[in-house]
């Protein structure tokens, strides 16, 4: 009798395992015969203002809440030249308080505007119907018609393999926005979708948003979508178990370099795949010369044809941060500058308030108080008596005057803003002109 239950068991999972491979084939099928027609890149436009042409750099602080977790900023232009932060924050990563932030950034004024939030657990689930445990990593696009798009995952169950990609829509720069619904990309269960990279725009109007996932697999996709928040198209660009947060560097309407986090055990390279066909087809991902210690990595591509890229170029850690350059298309590196370097550093938390709190002040010049940042730092840093440093998750944009604006996590407790122009990154190029990375 036991054989024969666990035949009739058997027996009853064969026409489930069909039907799921029916359902697999016609997805695909379906996917094939509705795939549009192919659209080229469409790269920025950066058109140098006069004025801008002595080399400046500047630092900021974009967010302001102290003793909070506050990770994953992005950037996005708006229509009048300002720039709009977003970023998430809570009691910690993960918890059920985090939420979507954002702030602005006024270029004429120098100065970034009070903090808001945008999206929070509550208000995703009544828009969704559904149940949202966290939320986490927005990115934020102003597509071809003016309207915002911000791009943000959300988890129902598990963790951030379980996630989903929920978008809202603004048509007044980030003022009010849309409810939020979930882009659909992919057939089963519709989970392990995440962003980081920025997004793009095709030369048809869709949009293209970099995205990896984590279950089973690690590995990057590049997503075509519709001014519906339909996904139109769906490319791999890496494979198997070791790859993630891709950021796609776009040189012209048909040549790309995607890069990507390196999450393997050795070599500790950024991964790069590269299109010459607009993303119909990318080459076998393969390791640079750059150092990546399974952290978020961003860049742009200038109208030159250099190549701009931020990342913690170190073996292993998070404490140190640079600027690196390639003007022969990816195949060399040059250090450009070093935004942030407190390597190997760890120290006990009185030390650290000072150390950090000289960092604070050395970020904002107008700070006459740092003891908040440094208490914040030493919040999320700190365990026991040791004490060490971040600054991870950059992001990288050039504007359309051709300033550059760069923001990234500082000690897991603030959003730190740099804005430098085109001149001054051409003379520390000339500075540093040695600084080649093997």
């Amino acid at each position: 009798m036991i054989f024969k239950s666990a035949d009739r068991q058997s027996s009853a999972r064969h026409p489930l395992i069909l039907c799921l491979v029916l359902l697999a084939f016609g997805a695909a099928f379906y996917k094939v015969a509705h795939r549009p027609s192919p659209a080229f890149f469409q790269p920025a436009v950066i058109a140098a203002q006069p004025g801008h042409t002595a080399p400046e750099i500047s630092t900021h602080f974009a967010s302001a809440q102290q003793n909070i977790h506050t990770h994953a900023a992005s950037l996005v232009e708006l229509g009048d030249g300002r720039i709009r932060a977003f970023w998430f924050s809570g009691s910690r990563e993960g918890a059920g308080d985090v939420e979507i932030r954002s702030a602005v950034f006024d270029p004429v004024k120098n100065l970034w505007g009070a903090e808001h939030s945008v999206a929070d657990r509550a208000s995703t689930q009544r828009s969704l119907l559904r149940y949202v445990k966290k939320l986490g990593n927005p990115v934020a696009l102003r597509a071809s018609d003016g309207k915002l798009w911000l791009f943000y995952v959300t988890v129902s169950l598990g963790g951030w393999a379980g996630s989903s990609i929920t978008a809202v829509t603004s048509e007044d720069d980030g003022i009010t926005w849309s409810h939020a619904h979930r882009l659909i990309t992919s057939p089963f269960l519709n989970i392990s979708t995440l962003v980081k990279g920025t997004p793009f725009i095709f030369s048809d109007g869709t949009m293209g948003l970099p995205v990896y996932h984590e279950f089973i697999g690690k590995f990057g996709e590049l997503l075509r979508i519709g001014n519906g928040g339909e996904v139109k198209d769906k490319q791999r660009l890496s494979f198997g178990k070791t790859t993630l947060q891709p950021v796609v560097l776009i040189k012209d309407p048909q040549q790309a370099l995607a890069l990507m986090r390196y999450s393997g055990a050795s070599s500790k390279r950024v991964i790069a795949t590269r299109t010459e066909d607009a993303g119909q087809h990318w080459s076998t991902p393969a390791s640079t010369a750059l150092a990546n210690p399974d952290a978020a990595v961003s860049g742009v591509a200038l109208p030159d044809g250099r190549l701009l890229v931020v990342l913690n170029n170190t073996e292993k850690g998070r404490d140190a941060l640079s600027l690196v350059a390639s003007a022969d298309g990816g195949a060399t590196w040059k250090t450009v500058h070093q935004l942030e370097n407190q390597q190997d550093i760890r120290t006990e938390p009185a030390r650290y308030a000072q150390a950090a709190g000289d960092l604070a002040r050395a970020t904002e010049s107008s700070l006459t108080d740092v003891t908040g940042y440094a208490k914040s730092a030493q919040r999320n840093k700190c365990e026991a008596q040791h004490c060490g440093f971040e600054f991870s998750y950059p992001y990288l944009i050039q504007a359309r005057n051709g300033d550059f604006h760069l923001v990234y996590t500082w000690n897991r407790s603030f959003i730190k803003h740099v804005r430098f122009t085109t001149a001054w990154l051409d003379q520390q190029m000339e500075k540093n002109k040695d600084g080649q990375l093997h």
